[in-house]
């Protein structure tokens, strides 16, 4: 069952975070292309990128709001490990691909950012081919990483990667044909107090002063400059949400791959399946021009939210502005000392488990060798006995250095009662010891 052999990931079976995993962006893993086809794609630049065209109007991304500051301790520091796994399954080719980076601002070379957890993981279910889903693999974190709101706003820098990988992808496809394909995307980012600088720890006691601060240029460098009170409720706010950054986790989605986190035993889904039939997508589709046919989009295909798919006619517009969107949905929460671990599986994962009942597996597994690793596996090969039908990729990643402990439920008060039959026969019993 071991699918190191045929599955082409960002990295290899079983690949762990105990020994650093490799830098999908360095020269070697630049391309997860295998074939002739990689000399067609044109290389990427080094530059600073601005966020996507389409992001200029902030209202309509989705991002769930975050816990309040005050809902957890922000002391709690989570101790990363990471395991993937994949196997090709009863396809004929493998389409998914995975990636681990549990030190993701050592392996990316950014600098004036404190020390802390900070992760990137992601599942790539990919469908007429495999190239859109190995291109995001390998581009994804770049993007992120080199967005100008990156790490201050997190949520638009990610949602904007996710665009930016999109139309990298067909401007790929414009120069070799044969990559034409598509992708579904998850995105897992875990942020901890590295998620902000030394500026905005500054700017955030500054605001607790009432003293507002915006950056300027002063005789061509950085500056800053003060603003009076009414603009302190607009920064304040914005102060906090840099604050609540630390130790989150924050999972982007697009598509149908999910991610699931066990919080003291208990499922909390962190992403949405976007399929078309699903009302909200549904909604979006028809007034973007699109419809849904037996629960495909344009009879064409069974997912709502994807990366590439440009060769298919309908689905995106010139500027991606098509029934088929690969604009992410995000949600955010606080880790506390209660999470255990995260399950990101593709959609083959998630056709035989149910969440709950994932989290309960993987929970027994870990329990058993307590390896990330050794656990994406188990979770594989049991989808596998239970007849998924699909490609089969899986990250495991544990917030903490123990296994998940045993759960220990109370007990609740039984109330016993005669019901009326046994109070009968006991009367019964009693008058017959008087005769």
């Amino acid at each position: 069952m071991e699918g190191s052999s045929e599955v082409v990931n960002c990295l290899e079976n079983g690949s762990s975070s105990e020994g650093r995993p490799p830098n999908p962006l360095a020269a070697a893993y630049r391309q997860c292309f295998s074939g002739p086809r990689v000399a067609a794609v044109a290389p990427c630049k080094k530059k600073s990128l601005v966020r996507h065209a389409s992001l200029s109007n902030t209202a309509s991304i989705s991002i769930e709001p975050r816990l309040n500051i005050e809902d957890h301790a922000i002391d709690y520091l989570p101790i990363l490990r990471s395991g993937a796994w994949g196997d090709i399954g009863f396809r004929s080719s493998m389409e998914d691909a995975y990636v681990c980076v549990d030190d993701f601002i050592h392996d990316y070379g950014l600098k004036n950012v404190s020390d802390g957890p900070n992760a990137f993981y992601g599942v790539f279910d990919g469908h007429g081919g495999k190239d859109a889903a190995n291109f995001a693999c390998n581009h994804l974190p770049r993007f992120i990483v080199e967005d100008e709101d990156f790490p201050m706003e997190i949520e638009r820098a990610v949602s904007s990667a996710f665009l930016q990988t999109d139309t990298a992808f067909a401007e790929a496809c414009l120069l070799d044909a044969a990559l034409a394909s598509g992708t579904t995307a998850l995105a897992a980012l875990v942020v901890g107090r590295s998620g902000f600088s030394i500026s905005t720890y500054v700017k955030f006691m500054l605001v607790a002063f009432s003293l507002v601060v915006y950056p300027i240029a002063v005789d061509g460098g950085p500056g800053w400059v003060g603003a009076g009170p009414v603009h302190v409720a607009r920064a304040t706010a914005a102060s906090w949400s840099d604050l609540a950054s630390l130790n989150s986790l924050i999972v982007a989605n697009a598509g149908d791959c999910r991610a699931v986190l066990c919080r003291r035993g208990k499922a909390i889904e962190m992403s949405r399946d976007h399929k078309p039939s699903c009302s909200h997508e549904r909604k979006r589709i028809e007034a973007l021009g699109g419809y849904v046919s037996d629960g495909y989009l344009n009879g064409q295909l069974n997912v709502a939210r994807a990366l590439g798919d440009w060769h298919m006619e309908g689905l995106k517009g010139s500027r991606g502005g098509g029934p088929l969107s690969a604009e992410p949905e995000l949600k955010t929460t606080r880790l506390t000392e209660e999470d255990e671990f995260l399950i990101i599986g593709c959609d083959g994962i998630w056709d035989v488990f149910m969440s709950q009942n994932a989290v309960d597996f993987a929970r027994r597994r870990l329990q058993e060798h307590n390896d990330p690793v050794m656990c994406s596996k188990d979770v594989v090969e049991e989808a596998l006995k239970r007849k998924s039908g699909d490609n089969l990729a899986v990250v495991v990643v544990c917030f903490q250095p123990q296994p998940p402990p045993n759960l220990v439920v109370p007990r609740s008060k039984v109330h016993r009662s005669f019901s009326a039959e046994g109070l009968k026969e006991l009367q019964s019993f009693l008058d017959s010891l008087e005769t």
